[in-house]
């Protein structure tokens, strides 16, 4: 055991620390967000593969749907049509119970009344007539009063709701299933409420019950559970579909259940004379939902109002008044529907309590899922890493079947949820991590080497490098090498006319082909500089044919773009154009940087030179700049010398060209314009003005669009008046950068 030990110390200890940080999220010590959503999706799978998805005909919902708003008009509807409903309801249907989950919150001034008891105590007052008229129409009119001598005759359950707005009151709430205190050694969290929005006083004084119709909407929006009571200013208020149930059973008083352990009194049930209804920490319950929406008879309201409805479907039922009509906007999200009306969240707790079938989540399942995973998880810590691939998959799988049949068998049998994402995850995760540790060992100089320099490098190189690691390193270092910027024109006047997320867009669009080109002819991308790419050749991999690599890629790049500028054009994007400039010399290559963030880069005057050139292409108008240093190992490769040029910061002339394509792809009419230009070059360092503005204008009518010919017959114009030194070779001085 010692020997095993000490040969799998490594695996073991990191199924050890998998192990431990599963645990301390299942003990609610860390926070594992992604858990969190796995945890809440194994729940609602489980759900849905074990409701009945049967009708339940003991529970009417009556529907103010669209075919009722059509034929009553939009709501709200006149107390006195509610009123007449009602009473179809009882005296008609013969129902037993009515719950209505709609706020009665303002007066019904649709009759008429109010204006006329106006006109009563203004114009015709002193109207006999009128007057008497007025008081016998008034029992009528009132249809508020109305409304509330029918509440008063029947069983009927109002409903409200709690709110966090503070400055949000209105109406009146019912007494408090429990009065302020009760619970005051109690350590279960209660939902709070600082607002509510409940019924007008008459008709909750009638009503003489209510409950509020609040879900307890989970992280991720669902609802998944209702607070059976909920504390404002210090009372406790039961549910709606409590108050429907209690109404039904005969308004048994509801007794609190609680338990007492180390941290002192918990709420764990409320119970009446014929309901035991489990708790959570937050004193909810879990909705047992029968199927998706129409697991119970949805019967249109304006069937109701006017005797279309069979009679003995709705005998004996407990009915429940709400809407569907997407207007009103009482859908709610749920684990059997995305929209789902909130009065079929109310029928389904309501079934569950009937059947006393509601799942209880306990306290003390934490304390048991913690055990299982801690016995599982030491069990896969300590003997994974000794047995064979085939051997370890066996464990794993067992241990899987039996996390996954023991919760089936408590979520089924004895109505108990227990935990099972984290459990199930620690075991993949082990089980993942232990197969894979083998092979991330066997190719640990493969991911060394990609580790310091895949970001920079092309896959090839790494594989290359991977084959003899010893000689590369990220120490900084002196050697010749050939290094590349390319940047897009007038890039702040593109950036200004898009939107951010078009400027993305364009730019991932742009840099994505550019850096495979780049990779392709085996170049490291040292950095992106905004619009720029800055790469090299030469390190990590020595590379003989530095030059010739980066020369030929930035040929590619160009090409590249020019093919894309149609997408660009099609896709609503701009039409860019891109400088490059190339540079070969000496350079420190290495990882460089601070202590808080390092790089593998290139640094020297051969660098800052490449960024020169880079900016000169706007001033020749060429795609592609490269100084001699580079031109001069390429003989396969045609350029066309354009100036001898003095840089910012240089004191050195430097001759730079333009790359235009290997030499056996070169077109005659090319050669013969190279041929030309070379001539009106030498007449021009020659200071022979007249003979080198013929030779350019010459070059200018057969090649209007050339900026390098129209260049040079500006300078002679300004050197015909401001002659150089007579010893000068041509060299042109920038004194910006």
């Amino acid at each position: 055991m010692r020997k095993t030990l000490r040969k799998h110390a490594s695996p073991i200890l990191l199924g050890m620390l998998i192990l431990f940080v599963f645990l301390m999220h299942t003990a609610k010590i860390i926070a594992i967000p992604f858990m969190q959503n796995l945890e809440a999706i194994s729940y609602d799978e489980r759900l849905r593969l074990t409701m009945p998805q049967t009708l339940d005909r003991r529970i009417v919902i009556v529907d103010i749907d669209e075919k009722s708003l059509a034929e009553e008009g939009r709501w709200p509807w006149g107390r006195d049509k509610l009123a007449i409903m009602l009473d179809n309801l009882f005296s008609h249907y013969k129902v037993a119970v009515v719950g209505f989950d709609i706020v009665f919150a303002e007066k019904d001034d649709s009759s008429g009344l109010k204006t006329l008891e106006q006109l009563g105590r203004d114009e015709l007052k002193n109207i006999p007539q009128f007057q008497s008229s007025l008081a016998r129409l008034r029992p009528q009119l009132d249809h508020d009063q109305f409304f509330a001598r029918t509440l008063a005759e029947h069983p009927v359950v109002l409903g409200y709701y709690f709110t966090n707005f503070q400055d949000r009151v209105s109406g009146v709430l019912p007494a408090p299933t429990f009065s302020a205190g009760a619970f005051k050694n109690s350590r279960s969290a209660f939902v709070a409420a600082s607002g509510y929005g409940a019924n007008l006083p008459e008709f909750q004084n009638a009503a003489n019950i209510a409950g509020h119709f609040n879900p307890y909407t989970d992280f991720d929006g669902v609802a998944r559970r209702v607070p059976m009571l909920i504390e404002y200013d210090g009372a406790y208020y039961e549910a709606f579909s409590l108050a429907v149930v209690q109404t039904f059973y005969g308004a048994s008083p509801i007794r609190a259940v609680t338990e007492k352990d180390s941290g002192g009194e918990a709420l764990e049930w409320l119970r009446t004379d014929k309901l035991k209804i489990p708790l959570d920490k937050n004193i909810s319950t879990l909705v047992p939902y029968r199927g998706r929406q129409g697991s119970f008879s949805y019967i249109s309201a304006s069937d109701v109002l006017h005797g279309r409805t069979d009679v003995a479907a709705m005998a004996g039922a407990i009915v429940l008044v709400g809407t569907t009509a997407p207007g009103l906007m009482d859908l709610r999200s749920t684990p059997v529907g995305a929209v789902y009306p909130g009065v079929e969240i109310h029928a389904n707790l309501i079934a569950g309590m009937l059947d006393n079938n509601i799942k209880e989540k306990p306290a003390y399942m934490q304390g048991a899922d913690f055990t299982q995973m801690l016995l599982i998880g030491l069990l896969l810590a300590f003997f994974m890493p000794s047995l064979s691939p085939v051997k370890a998959s066996f464990l794993a799988l067992a241990a899987l079947l039996w996390v996954i049949g023991t919760n089936f068998a408590l979520w089924q049998y004895a109505n108990m949820v227990m935990p099972l994402a984290a459990t199930v995850t620690m075991i993949v995760t082990q089980f993942g991590v232990g197969m894979s540790y083998g092979f991330y060992i066997e190719a640990h100089t493969k991911r060394q080497i990609s580790g310091l320099f895949g970001q920079y490098v092309p896959p090839e190189l790494v594989d290359e490098m991977s084959e003899n690691p010893d000689s590369f390193t990220m120490e900084g270092e002196n050697r010749e090498m050939t290094v590349l910027f390319a940047d897009v024109r007038n890039f702040t006047r593109i950036s200004e006319g898009l939107n951010p997320k078009t400027l993305s867009k364009l730019m991932n669009k742009y840099m994505t082909p550019m850096t495979h080109v780049i990779h392709q002819h085996r170049g490291t991308i040292d950095k992106y500089i905004g619009d720029a790419i800055m790469a090299f050749w030469g390190a990590p991999l020595a590379d003989p044919e530095h030059a010739r690599h980066a020369v030929m890629a930035a040929l590619e790049m160009q090409e590249t773009l020019a093919a894309l500028r149609p997408q660009f054009v099609a896709g609503g994007l701009p039409e860019i154009r891109i400088g490059i400039g190339i540079n070969t010399g000496m350079m420190s290559v290495g990882n460089m940087g601070s202590e808080f963030r390092m790089a593998y880069t290139v640094m020297g005057d051969a660098v800052n030179l490449c960024s020169r050139l880079e900016g000169l292409t706007k001033q020749y108008g060429v795609g592609i700049l490269v100084s001699g240093e580079t031109q001069k190992s390429l003989p396969d490769i045609v350029f066309r010398e354009l100036d001898k040029v003095r840089v910012k910061g240089k004191d050195i002339p430097v001759s730079i060209y333009e790359p235009l394509g290997l030499a056996e792809k070169i077109a005659p009419t090319m050669q013969n314009e190279l041929q030309q230009f070379q001539q009106a070059i030498e007449l021009y360092r020659a200071q022979k003005w007249e003979l080198a503005e013929a030779c350019f204008l010459n070059l200018q009518n057969a090649f209007p669009h050339d900026t390098v010919y129209r260049l040079y017959l500006q300078r002679i114009v300004y050197f015909r008046s401001n002659p150089p030194d007579p010893e000068w070779d041509g060299t042109f001085v920038f004194i910006n950068k």
